[in-house]
């Protein structure tokens, strides 16, 4: 086994009506369980300093993120050497609660889709109405063929999460969609 890190698809960018960038290693932990349980929020607030996202939503502090994937599984994104730590933490906070914890970090790719017409961009991959979204909201989705996770982050930029196995059919994909010419005006 490589002792090497390497993100899915290292220094891929791509500049059209819209950058897009491959993000870098990313700390990615999936967990499941009954998300209103109040042992849970107390300790995603200690390991993390977030609270817990409401529907669709995600919380920051710091380095760290809550995001919510759906009504029993969060997303904990961290800097990716905190990963492995910050699941045994958890296991051990919430040792005997009903919750599964996995490290997925390098099972995953990122994407960062800039600019003022990201939402033009993956309005032609995406079955989405962008125009609900906002900062701080995530949606799943599909992005042509694959399974994708859409992160507003600001209201310049949205990170796209997929399979790192799909990692450079996501690339190109989303290089095509930003290509120069071929920008649709659905959002103004």
């Amino acid at each position: 086994m490589s002792e090497i890190l390497r993100s899915a698809w290292p220094g891929a960018e791509f500049t059209g009506f819209v950058q897009v960038s491959e993000a870098g290693l990313q700390g990615m932990i999936t967990l499941r369980g009954d998300l209103g349980a109040a042992n849970l929020a107390k300790a995603l607030k200690a390991a993390t300093g977030c609270a817990m996202p409401e529907t669709r939503k995600i919380t920051r502090e710091g380095a760290h993120s809550l995001v919510w994937m759906s009504p029993d599984e969060l997303m904990i994104l961290c800097p990716h050497a905190d990963a492995p730590a910050l699941v045994e933490r958890l296991r051990e906070d919430l040792a005997g609660a009903f919750v599964t914890l996995a490290n997925v970090s390098d099972a995953r790719a990122v994407f960062r889709v800039t600019g003022a017409g990201w939402r033009n961009a993956l309005a032609k991959l995406c079955p989405v109405d962008f125009s609900t979204l906002n900062t701080g909201d995530i949606r799943r989705t599909r992005a042509a063929q694959v399974a994708a996770a859409i992160l507003v982050t600001d209201a310049e930029e949205a990170q796209i999460i997929c399979f790192r196995s799909v990692a450079k059919y996501m690339f190109d994909l989303l290089s095509l969609a930003a290509a120069p010419g071929s920008e649709p005006a659905l959002y103004v």
